[in-house]
């Protein structure tokens, strides 16, 4: 079933907040099944909520976004750069504003922790170097440093990739379902770390999920169906 096609915004709380990505028109289908249909909306500053049942497409439009998957109609843009950069004509510097990582990768399973994070540090370059030990401890991965990701749990691995796009800086941070697979003390550290992020105006992070975490103001909520 494909998603409903609706998106609004709702609790502006910054000033200004700034546009950091457009979509126009965006539809994406697998084989003869309309999953995304004719999406146009703003990503502001802040976080942006997608919201939506199981196969309306959540982890679809995250992948879109990341240019991870190619469209197949319409166009999306990051803005904070001079001119903007679409993800259909400027790939490689548009993947240099947006930070994704597919939760389920196994991509990076030989190297350890750290050296996926010393990776990051090199490839975004306003990486926080400053904010990750806060990262590490917040989300008790000291221990897992020198492990190679494949011995690491989906939930370790998971914080892995969060202290990554935490401390990318990357205008565009795009995180799916951000909270599955985390024990309670890092669901609860997590949702610290986006209320913060909720109120910066040089950023926005896009995470998918079934609603919100209390008290996290969104910049913007897009909603897919049930």
């Amino acid at each position: 079933m494909g998603g409903t096609g609706k998106a609004r915004l709702t609790h502006q709380f910054n000033d200004s907040p700034r546009t950091m990505m457009q979509i126009v028109d965006l539809s994406y289908r697998y084989a003869q099944t309309d999953v995304l249909a004719n999406l146009s909306f703003d990503i502001p500053s802040g976080v942006t909520l997608v919201q939506g049942g199981d196969g309306r497409g959540k982890t679809t439009l995250l992948r879109l976004l990341a240019g991870d998957l190619k469209l197949q109609s319409g166009r999306v843009s990051v803005t904070p750069v001079p001119g903007g950069l679409t993800s259909q004509e400027q790939i490689d510097s548009y993947r240099k504003q947006v930070f994704w990582v597919d939760p389920r990768s196994t991509a990076h399973d030989p190297i350890s922790a750290r050296t996926y994070l010393d990776q990051q540090s090199d490839l975004w370059p306003s990486f926080d170097h400053q904010g990750l030990p806060a990262l590490i401890e917040g989300l008790s991965l000291a221990e897992f440093l020198d492990k190679p990701l494949y011995m690491l749990s989906t939930g370790s691995k998971r914080k892995v990739w969060l202290a990554a796009a935490f401390t990318s800086h990357a205008a565009v941070a795009l995180l799916d379902d951000p909270f599955a697979a985390l024990d309670k003390p890092s669901i609860r550290f997590v949702a610290d770390v986006l209320r913060g992020l909720a109120k910066q105006s040089e950023r926005a992070v896009v995470i998918t999920g079934y609603a919100a975490p209390d008290n996290l103001l969104l910049g913007g909520l897009i909603d897919l169906g049930e």
